[in-house]
């Protein structure tokens, strides 16, 4: 089939066209995710993230099988932090820092165990991982070149946080011009308001940055493609 729908999303039914269609997973990483990490020094309830990581398993799952290709993010810095600017550095009172010492190593630095992907989502191999500075995927990163080389107009866009990183990506790509669907119950946010009203925002006034659908709906879609090759550029 050379494109299905999510007859279940909001606010309209979704295309999901084959070939031009990714699932992105924004930042699944054990500093945000993993007792101990940074998001629990920060006092959040790590729970809150941690409940994604089951429906998004399978949703990367059915992707896979689908031939839609898989692309993961990390927010992360260079070791001396010459790509963190004091706005994003200094921001806010946490208990600690990035760049300080943390318990996965120095707090979202590229190349320590905690800036990496949990094991459960871990990419295989061919799979892009993309390191971004900011919240957004967009931002001082090669993601529009990979959209770009494998014709991807279409997102099916996970992750943490709903209101931060998720967000900020989503505004970004509508700006760009892709179609973007938010699976509600593969993104998380600390805080359950947050949750609510940013997939809200997402959908309302008829899908004003994209749609949004549980990953049920998704993943049923998905199984109706006819399988296409796998984005191959590898940024592990």
């Amino acid at each position: 089939m050379s494109e299905s729908y999510v007859s279940g999303a909001s606010p309209t039914p979704f295309t999901v066209p084959a070939g031009k269609t990714a699932l992105l997973v924004i930042d699944m990483q054990r500093d945000f995710l993993l007792p101990g990490g940074f998001g629990e020094s920060l006092g959040n309830d790590v729970n809150m993230l941690r409940s994604v990581i089951e429906p998004l398993a399978a949703l990367i799952a059915a992707a896979r099988e689908s031939g839609v290709p898989v692309i993961h993010t990390r927010e992360g810095h260079l070791p001396d932090l010459s790509d963190c600017p004091p706005a994003k550095l200094n921001r806010g009172m946490p208990s600690q820092r990035i760049g300080d010492p943390g318990e996965f190593g120095r707090i979202l630095i590229r190349g320590e165990y905690g800036h990496d992907i949990v094991d459960e989502l871990a990419p295989i191999d061919g799979e892009t991982v993309i390191d971004k500075p900011g919240k957004g995927a967009f931002y001082a990163t090669e993601l529009t070149e990979v959209l770009e080389d494998a014709g991807i107009t279409t997102l099916l866009v996970t992750g943490v946080t709903t209101e931060v990183c998720v967000h900020t990506t989503v505004r970004e790509a509508n700006d760009r011009g892709y179609e973007c669907l938010v699976v509600s119950d593969c993104v998380g946010s600390y805080f359950p308001e947050f949750q609510r009203v940013g997939l809200d925002m997402i959908a309302a006034q008829g899908g004003i940055f994209g749609w949004t659908s549980p990953s049920d709906d998704v993943i049923d879609a998905l199984r109706e493609l006819t399988p296409s090759p796998a984005l191959h550029t590898n940024r592990i």
